[in-house]
């Protein structure tokens, strides 16, 4: 189940969001109504961010093998003229 709760929460009920977010499922934090952030346990976000490490490290071995350096206008400009239709 989704976990909606008010920012205070986190001062006045920080064991429960703990348990929560140890359980895996996330705990979205709301302010005046609107949601400002969420909540993981570590576990949780390094899944989430894993494949994104594993690029940067083989970006990093490439980047060891040779002195080539792109800009941004170059990868970027590349990437969006291939996907330009």
């Amino acid at each position: 189940m989704v976990q909606i709760r008010p920012i205070s929460d986190l001062r006045n009920k920080f064991t429960e969001i703990e348990k929560t977010v140890q359980s895996g499922a996330p705990v979205y934090l709301t302010k005046n109504g609107y949601g400002t952030m969420v909540v993981l346990s570590i576990e949780a976000y390094s899944r989430l961010i894993e494949s994104e490490e594993h690029i940067m490290d083989v970006a990093d071995e490439a980047a060891k093998s040779t002195n080539k350096r792109l800009t941004h206008d170059q990868v970027f400009g590349s990437i969006r003229s291939k996907t330009k239709k």
